[in-house]
């Protein structure tokens, strides 16, 4: 029963260890963007995480990435998430007619890029890859998808652009767009109904997606702890036995 117990105790830790691994594994073989949290709905706002591999050979490395927010989409409100070793630059531009969004806002100024530049000695090396977070909103309603193109540069100057349209129902490019698809929104969906939601969304959904991660991790840590009792438990039960057979031995 007890080998039984530690079995299928160990079998759980390992798993745990192999999820965590494929988690975090080899990154795709071009830029992406990946919803961080729920499914960003039109007209709220979103969390999203470019991932970002280096492909040259060595000694080349990454050194700077640019994302285009497009003016048309009228994103207001853009947050980046700090990373060691790297700098942000949001960029904003006035738009030739200000967009009204369905709360009623008038978006003026549109953010149309956001540029992360590596400091000497933090640039990607050709088997890195690096995970470029920002929370932005409001998003479009117009549209059932947003593209973002990038721009990768490397330390011999080459830059790769990553802006080419996957067609619906097509083979993909050899350099595609990040891209994000919007879910409908709801009926009672208060996502972009008032403008200072912006940033708080973006936390909100940074603090679920942090505390899910260390949930999985103290899952895991109780699993092994667990598991370690266990061990002691069925230890001292045979100690136990040992003496209470010795001590009938000696009477």
């Amino acid at each position: 029963m007890s080998q039984h117990v530690f079995k299928r105790a160990g079998f759980l830790v390992a798993a745990v260890g192999v999820a965590g691994l494929l988690g975090t594994g080899a990154a795709s073989a071009h830029v992406t963007a990946n919803v961080y949290g729920p499914q960003p709905t039109k007209g709220g706002y979103a969390a999203i995480v470019f991932r970002v591999p280096s492909e040259e050979k060595d000694p080349i490395t990454t050194t700077k990435v640019a994302v285009d927010f497009k003016a048309d989409y009228g994103i207001g409100s853009v947050r980046t998430k700090p990373i060691p070793g790297w700098t942000a630059q949001v960029t904003k531009s006035k738009l030739p007619t200000p967009i009204t969004k369905d709360n009623g806002t008038q978006i003026t100024e549109a953010v149309t890029a956001v540029t992360w530049t590596a400091q000497p000695g933090s640039e990607l090396k050709a088997t890195d890859y690096q995970e470029f977070s920002v929370s932005f909103g409001p998003l479009p309603t117009n549209v059932d998808q947003v593209e973002f193109p990038a721009h990768q540069t490397y330390s011999d100057g080459k830059v790769v652009d990553w802006n080419q349209a996957t067609p619906p129902g097509g083979e993909e490019p050899e350099h595609p767009a990040p891209v994000v698809k919007l879910a409908a929104k709801s009926e009672g969906d208060e996502h972009g109904m008032a403008a200072n939601t912006a940033t708080t969304t973006g936390e909100h959904t940074e603090a679920a997606a942090a505390s899910d991660n260390t949930a999985r991790w103290l899952g895991g840590a109780g699993l092994l702890v667990g598991a370690i009792g266990l061990g002691v438990g069925a230890g001292a039960t045979i100690r136990a036995r040992k003496a209470t057979a010795k001590s009938g031995g000696n009477s």
